[in-house]
């Protein structure tokens, strides 16, 4: 669903682009003022979904605070630790 929302995201924003390319180029006289607001309202909400989705994908990813979290490593390492506590504790 992640990837679908970004593949929208992408097409949207060509779509976009290519409105702003026609309104610079003098093709929407007369309401180039509003369509111009309606272009930016469109892109910071298509903006802010783009946020919420990379987080989205972040958070499904096992990304945490703009890393990766190793479980395999940290199982590791937990076995590691718990074997020096064995061996210490003569148990």
């Amino acid at each position: 669903m992640i990837a679908q929302a970004q593949m929208l995201f992408a097409t949207t924003v060509s779509e976009l682009e290519a409105l702003i390319r026609r309104m610079n180029s003098g093709e929407w006289d007369g309401k180039g003022a509003s369509v111009a607001s309606e272009l930016r309202k469109a892109l910071a909400l298509f903006l802010e979904e783009n946020n919420r989705i990379a987080r989205l994908s972040k958070e499904q990813s096992g990304v945490a605070y703009d890393y990766a979290l190793d479980f395999d490593a940290a199982r590791i390492e937990i076995g590691r630790r718990l074997a020096c506590l064995r061996d210490a504790g003569g148990g």
